[in-house]
C-alpha cells in the first residue's frame, strides 16, 4: 500500500480525507512531521477556513519549504480547498496575504452582480466543466462525466493566468473560476473530493494509480 501524508496545520476536519484515502486503498498518516511529509509517497494538503491563518500555521509549523520540495521533485500531490488556495500567488481575505506561490494566480472574494444579494459562503453543489477534455481524460478525473456534481463550502474563488493548468471551471452566480488544476505531478481542487459521493472518490483512487504511474517511471 501506498504511504500518503495527510498534512495537519491545525486547520481541517481530516476525518473524511484520512477515510477516503483507506477507501481507495491507500495506507494514510496525518501528520505535522516535515520529515514524514518528505518520505511519504504521495502528499495531500486540505483544509478548510481563512488563507491568512493557514499561510501562518504553515509557516509556524516549518512546512512551507517541504511543499514546495516535495512538488519539485515530482512527489505526487493533492491540494484540496484551500489546500488549493494557497498553492498560489496571493489571496484578498483579510488583506493581503502571500501564498505557497508554486502557481500564479490571486485568491479573490465572490462579489454581488447587479441588484442580487450574493449568498456567501457557497456551500453546497455544484457542476465542474472542462478546459479541455482531452487534459480531463488523463487527469484524476479520468472516468468521471464532465458536469459532474462536486461539493462546494467557500467564499473565495482562484483567479489564475495559467491556462495550462487549469482543469475544471465552475460557475457560481455569474462567476466563472477555476475550480481544479492539474500540472504534472499536482492535482488541486476547490471542491471537497471526500465529500462528494462515489465519483469523488474516484479521484482518490485516480491518485493511487498516480503514485504507482510517478514510482514506476522514477
Amino acid at each position: 500500500m501506498k504511504n500518503v501524508a495527510i498534512i495537519d496545520y491545525k486547520i481541517s476536519n481530516l476525518f473524511s480525507v484520512n477515510q477516503a484515502c483507506i477507501h481507495a486503498g491507500l495506507s494514510p498518516v496525518i501528520t505535522s512531521d516535515k520529515l514524514i511529509i518528505e518520505k511519504a509517497d504521495g502528499i495531500i494538503l486540505p483544509g478548510v477556513g481563512s488563507f491568512k491563518e493557514a499561510m501562518n500555521n504553515l509557516s509556524d509549523l516549518d512546512l512551507c519549504d517541504s511543499i514546495r520540495k516535495v512538488i519539485n521533485e515530482d512527489k505526487p500531490f493533492m491540494g484540496i480547498c484551500l489546500g488549493y488556495q494557497v498553492l498560489f500567488s496571493e489571496s484578498e481575505e483579510f488583506g493581503h496575504t502571500d501564498g505557497l506561490n508554486i502557481f500564479s494566480g490571486q485568491v479573490k472574494k465572490f462579489e454581488n452582480r447587479g441588484n442580487k444579494l450574493l449568498k456567501i459562503p457557497q456551500v453546497g453543489w455544484n457542476t465542474i466543466n472542462p478546459y479541455n477534455e482531452e487534459k480531463w481524460n488523463n487527469s484524476l478525473l479520468k472516468g468521471i462525466d464532465p458536469g459532474e456534481y462536486t461539493y462546494f463550502v467557500h467564499s473565495y474563488y482562484v483567479d489564475t493566468q495559467e491556462t495550462e493548468i487549469a482543469l475544471t471551471s465552475t460557475n457560481y452566480e455569474g462567476t466563472n473560476y477555476c475550480s481544479s488544476i492539474q500540472s504534472k505531478n499536482v492535482f488541486a481542487s476547490q471542491y471537497h473530493p471526500e465529500k462528494s459521493g462515489l465519483e469523488g472518490l474516484r479521484i482518490y483512487k485516480n491518485f493511487e494509480k498516480m503514485i504507482t504511474r510517478i514510482q514506476n517511471e522514477k
